[in-house]
């Protein structure tokens, strides 16, 4: 038996979540029937499963950091996040319309609508080929506004490697002290 709590709302359809603290959410249309949700839950055991493990595995690579580490990387992202999206932009000629260093936690960056273009100091703690995939995939949501093959086209065309390079995120750098 799966334990989960459920939040009726005014949607239309069931949906699953497992919080990063592994509480599995069931979120209901607001008339749907106990037995219409433990027949949805059941359904999705497997799915469930794998997103604890999920869950657990980032929780296992995630950095903690002392104050002295997180004001050095705020201080370095500060200096370096603004060049390397100059750099990019000279690249591709996409130029945002603003540039945000934020204390994200789970995105390493995004772009908003109207192109402004938001990085985490957090970025700091991982390989500099990573900070800079991102700083492109950033980037390119100026031109194309998805994750679309256009979208991935485009990252290629200046960054051939940039599977490899994503990848790189999933593993902060072991050696944060030495930075």
């Amino acid at each position: 038996m799966i334990n989960y709590r459920i939040i009726y709302s005014s949607r239309k359809t069931l949906a699953l979540e497992v919080t990063k603290d592994l509480e599995i959410i069931v979120r209901a249309p607001n008339r749907c029937s106990i037995k219409v949700i433990e027949e949805f839950v059941k359904s999705h055991e497997k799915w469930i499963e794998k997103a604890k493990t999920r869950v657990e595995t980032r929780k296992l690579k995630e950095i903690v950091l002392t104050p002295e580490q997180e004001k050095m990387l705020k201080a370095v992202a500060k200096e370096i996040l603004p060049k390397k999206v100059k750099y990019y932009s000279d690249m591709t000629g996409l130029i945002p319309t603003n540039l945000h260093i934020t204390s994200a936690k789970t995105r390493f960056g995004s772009c908003s609508g109207k192109n402004s273009v938001s990085l985490s100091w957090r970025l700091m703690a991982y390989d500099e080929k990573a900070i800079d995939y991102v700083v492109l995939h950033e980037l390119a949501h100026i031109k194309h506004h998805n994750h679309g093959k256009a979208f991935y086209a485009f990252i290629e065309k200046y960054m051939p490697d940039y599977k490899k390079r994503a990848q790189l995120l999933k593993n902060p750098l072991a050696n944060i002290d030495l930075l």
